[in-house]
């Protein structure tokens, strides 16, 4: 089995599911006492969410590859981002690392592909639903990409930073939520991506009429197939 090497803590609720995720995966594969061989590297958000805020994607490329450094060097075989938005980063990370990255989007895309989705809806913070770098990935694997109206995405934006990074889930912000994926299913979305980390903690299957594509659970189970030699 390898190690793999987890930067998390962007936020911390969504770490907690990676690393439970990971281990019942493991768990469900080999059987009886087994648990993954994982390293994590937990960074303090405030200083992330900072730099993203500023647009200093330098700056917290150069934190998380020294982050990624460490874990190399600790032992991991290969290393997850568990964030998509810190994706922006990746090859930073990459270049500063001898290991394999494995891209949450890359993940993500074939289980769409594999469920014969080719139009996808995306909600996630203003980054990953706007700026080229998670958009242009998926496209790459063939898919279309939709994502909410621009007042839709700034609150998409505001419940993911002030509510579930923080750990609360709203009844308020679920309800939002299903109307926003509603409206991308109504302009043709065959599913929907849920492109942050957290958003799987506030809705489920039975939110929307169309799959959803929880990115943390494929991303970890992206992880556990590498470790484990497919």
């Amino acid at each position: 089995m390898k190690t793999i090497g987890l930067l998390g803590g962007m936020s911390w609720e969504s770490t907690v599911p990676y690393y439970r995720l990971i281990n019942e995966a493991v768990k469900q594969r080999l059987g009886g006492l087994h648990s993954a061989r994982l390293l994590l590297h937990s960074v303090d958000f405030a200083e992330i969410e900072a730099l993203q805020r500023s647009g200093d994607w330098e700056a917290a490329g150069r934190q998380l590859a020294s982050a990624a450094r460490g874990l190399e060097t600790a032992g991991a075989d290969l290393l997850l981002i568990g964030a998509n938005t810190m994706h922006r980063v990746a090859p930073a990370v990459e270049a500063a690392i001898g290991i394999p990255l494995l891209h949450v989007g890359d993940a993500t895309a074939r289980a769409v592909r594999a469920a014969d989705i080719v139009r996808v809806g995306l909600l996630g913070t203003r980054f990953t639903m706007e700026q080229a770098f998670y958009v242009d990935r998926l496209a790459a694997h063939g898919l279309e990409v939709l994502v909410p109206s621009t007042a839709e995405r700034e609150e998409v934006h505001r419940v993911i930073y002030q509510e579930l990074c923080a750990g609360r889930f709203e009844p308020s912000s679920r309800a939002r939520f299903r109307q926003v994926m509603a409206g991308l299913v109504a302009r043709g979305a065959q599913g929907v991506i849920l492109g942050c980390t957290e958003i799987g903690l506030l809705v489920d299957a039975g939110d929307a009429s169309v799959p959803l594509f929880d990115t943390t659970r494929l991303h970890a189970l992206a992880a556990v197939e590498a470790a484990l030699g497919g």
